[in-house]
């Protein structure tokens, strides 16, 4: 069988360091906090090239954290992608915002620049214009949006931004990464992005230290000092048996990045001939990451299962854009996204994890090939 992920290859890679990290913790009489999740926000902001990074629980939490942390609260609104993780839009709404809905562009997936603009510029002539704060942009599948086109957009309508990194970890636009343009960045480090723990976890990553301060007394209550909140938080705190594990695998971050990339370069080479798969698109002068590696084809659905008959393991990233989703319905009444509309029946991501042996890459490949060349 070729899993669509196997994050369990990194423990066993890393099994004797991982070891002696936990084991470091279990010593320490550190729990919560302390001096472990300390050094691996250190490390992993000067990693993205900010200043400050702020453990969190997870990456819900670190978009939502990271939006409070800013100033955005209820009756803002916030212009974001709802071809996404659900946990984007849950992050808005949790912050008490309500989102604008973005399209994306149909040959990268990632949140249009333009579709961006008309739709800021237009919320800002209407009533309550002066409500929309920040923009929430998703680097998705491990590709980044412009931050060049993002902050044009966002310094002329005077609106925050927020980088969605959940997919981009170690991603780069013209060598700076991915986290380091917007106000305040979100990461998750769910076990199976290019940086995952083994369990759950997340950070917000900034320049600047007021915002730092304010994300890290919000994601404790509130707490200012100990047991006295100042502003109603939450209990969001990055354990640090898992920061001890992210530390580890930190270290390897590029190289496994770069292992990735090799595996898209042979999955693009061989299905380039494949006229009826439409290969992903990672605009330039940004260097991805592939977190996923996402093909567009007419009937997923029985590819899939043609994949999976033959031993190979495939999902979708997403199958029901968040827009259409019944819990969000009622902040979609005006939502206009054929775009994002449009692929969402047909994008199937195949297998894709740095330990991914090329041979089994190559498997895939065949294996779409023969589907494709079957007799009718």
């Amino acid at each position: 069988m070729i899993p669509q992920t196997f994050p369990k290859a990194s423990l066993l890679e890393d099994r004797a360091e991982i070891d002696l990290g936990l084991a470091r913790v279990l010593e320490s009489g550190w729990y919560i906090l302390g001096p472990e999740v300390e050094a691996f926000e250190a490390e992993f902001a000067r990693y993205c090239g900010v200043a400050h990074g702020v453990g969190v629980a997870n990456g819900t939490d670190a978009i939502e954290l990271a939006l409070r942390a800013l100033g955005v609260g209820p009756g803002d609104v916030v212009a974001t992608p709802s071809h996404t993780a659900v946990a984007t839009v849950a992050a808005v709404i949790a912050a008490g915002a309500r989102p604008l809905w973005i399209d994306i562009d149909p040959a990268s997936y990632l949140l249009d620049l333009d579709h961006l603009e008309a739709q800021v510029a237009a919320f800002r002539q209407g009533p309550g214009g002066d409500r929309l704060k920040a923009v929430v942009a998703v680097h998705l599948y491990g590709s980044m949006v412009s931050p060049a086109g993002l902050l044009a957009v966002c310094r002329r309508h005077g609106l925050l931004l927020v980088e969605d990194c959940a997919q981009a970890h170690g991603a780069l636009w013209n060598g700076q990464r991915a986290g380091s343009f917007g106000d305040a960045s979100a990461f998750s480090f769910y076990p199976t992005k290019n940086l995952g723990a083994l369990g759950d976890g997340g950070m917000v990553v900034t320049a600047d230290a007021a915002v730092a301060e304010r994300a890290a007394f919000l994601r404790q209550y509130g707490w200012k000092e100990r047991y006295v909140s100042f502003e109603v938080g939450i209990n969001s705190r990055l354990d640090p048996m898992q920061a001890a594990i992210l530390r580890v695998f930190l270290k390897r971050l590029d190289e496994r990045n770069e292992k990735r990339r090799a595996l898209a370069d042979l999955y693009s080479r061989n299905l380039a001939d494949v006229s009826e798969v439409v290969l992903p698109v990672s605009p330039a002068p940004g260097t991805a990451v592939y977190h996923q590696y996402v093909i567009r084809v007419a009937d997923r659905h029985a590819l899939a299962d043609f994949l999976k008959a033959h031993g190979v393991g495939t999902a979708v990233h997403y199958p029901v854009p968040v827009h259409r989703q019944p819990a969000y319905l009622d902040f979609a009444r005006d939502a206009d996204l054929p775009h994002t509309d449009a692929v969402a029946g047909h994008i199937l991501s195949l297998p894709m994890y740095p330990h991914l042996p090329p041979d089994d890459a190559a498997r895939v490949t065949d294996l779409v090939k023969a589907f494709f060349s079957r007799s009718p």
